[in-house]
């Protein structure tokens, strides 16, 4: 069993993330799931989250989770079954009402916005 799949039942991770501009550290604490030997990610806010254009413009991020740190290599999922099981597996995991305030269904955000795999 891997170390991801340990903590596949804990709630929230911190990534960091290096600024595509700035450079800089930027620390998120964010909802994930675990699916073949990967740690994935969803971005409700769409493609414009700070975090989500980050690891695309820098793949290099550390996952905090557990006590622990690892550093992974973040990759844009594009593949649809991919995203579908990716989907399918945030899903299961949390069960929430979407998010009005920003316009996000609970389906779109288990299947249209963007997600991040991060493999460690």
């Amino acid at each position: 069993m891997s170390w991801l799949d340990q903590h596949a039942d804990v709630d929230c991770c911190d990534i960091v993330t290096t600024g595509r501009v700035s450079g800089k550290p930027h620390e998120i604490e964010i909802w994930f799931g675990v699916m073949d030997g990967a740690m994935y990610l969803i971005s409700g806010n769409g493609p414009g989250a700070d975090w989500y254009r980050n690891m695309l413009a820098h793949p290099e991020v550390t996952v905090k989770l557990a006590g622990d740190e690892h550093v992974g290599r973040a990759r844009d999922v594009t593949d649809p079954d991919e995203r579908r099981r990716c989907g399918d597996l945030m899903g299961a995991k949390y069960v929430w009402g979407g998010d009005p305030s920003i316009g996000l269904t609970y389906d779109a955000w288990c299947y249209d916005v963007p997600a991040i795999a991060i493999e460690i």
